[in-house]
């Protein structure tokens, strides 16, 4: 299932990868110039203490949750890195890699999920299009989520396995839980940086039914039949990017193409908001565009 969430922290993953790894010379040193010298030339730049990242990307994606309306959003991405220690951004949250080792990432964290307006079904980003669909369902507010999360990094860190679980407050109060694995690489000249992966969003009744279920009040206001979603899985799907690094590793910036497809989970899909006016199977598309920076 798509979520604008998802998607978010979709842009800023491609846009926070490392910068390309330099070309291997063929030919040598250059006459006059030191090895030792040029060698350094050909080596990226080495990782400063502080990174902020800026990024931005167009989404032509799915109005809401399930929704079969399209809509063009557009989404900001800030990030902040202390060396890979600490990280802070509205699509990955705000964590700590208390254990950091091994390949192993563990850690608290903490995320903000964005409200659903029922006039237009869309985020807070949304820029043109939307949905009427959820006219009558009333307004979703924003939701804060904590817990933690590890990652399992194998072949030489291309091979990623993640999985969070975190519980809500705000705008739900349900348990969630997101599985991801994926596979990052890069071309031989380091030109593209490419990744697939493969995810999954679980969840309890307490959190689809914010998002999916029907009361009785809600089913006198729009005509829907009243239904109870369950717990279990929410969404399953597939994602791919395509980055290209702009200027001497990636020194002006990286632009990413990227896709997407979930399809939503029995759980909440056999509900008559997707069956009468959702669409279980989700499609996005977007490219973004991103800047680093880094400081001691």
């Amino acid at each position: 299932m798509f979520r604008p969430r998802n998607i978010v922290w979709l842009i800023a993953a491609v846009i926070a990868a490392p910068a390309a790894a330099p070309v291997a010379a063929q030919q040598g040193p250059a006459p006059g110039v030191p090895t030792s010298i040029q060698a350094a030339q050909a080596r990226p730049p080495a990782p400063k203490a502080w990174t902020l990242g800026i990024g931005i990307a167009p989404i032509v994606a799915p109005a809401w949750q399930g929704s079969r309306d399209m809509a063009l959003s557009i989404f900001p991405d800030l990030r902040l890195n202390y060396r890979d220690d600490v990280f802070l951004s509205v699509p990955d949250g705000l964590g700590w890699n208390a254990v950091n080792q091994d390949g192993w990432k563990l850690g608290p964290l903490a995320k903000l999920r964005f409200g659903r307006q029922e006039s237009t079904g869309g985020s807070p980003f949304l820029v043109t299009g939307g949905s009427t669909a959820l006219r009558g369902m009333g307004n979703v507010g924003l939701a804060g989520e904590f817990g933690g999360f590890a990652q399992k990094s194998l072949a030489k860190n291309r091979l990623r396995l993640r999985a969070e679980l975190r519980q809500g407050t705000g705008g739900h109060d349900g348990l969630v839980a997101d599985t991801n694995i994926s596979w990052n690489d890069r071309t031989p000249t380091a030109s593209l940086l490419y990744s697939v992966g493969l995810r999954a969003t679980w969840a309890d009744s307490d959190y689809s039914n914010v998002y999916f279920g029907v009361t009785q009040a809600q089913a006198l206001a729009t005509g829907l039949p009243s239904s109870r979603t369950g717990s279990g899985l929410i969404s399953a799907g597939v994602n791919a990017t395509l980055t290209k690094p702009l200027g001497r590793f990636g020194s002006k910036g990286a632009l990413t193409l990227f896709t997407s497809y979930d399809r939503l989970g029995d759980a909440v899909a056999d509900g008559s908001l997707i069956r009468q006016r959702g669409d279980r199977n989700q499609v996005a598309v977007g490219l973004a565009y991103g800047v680093r920076f880094g400081w001691n």
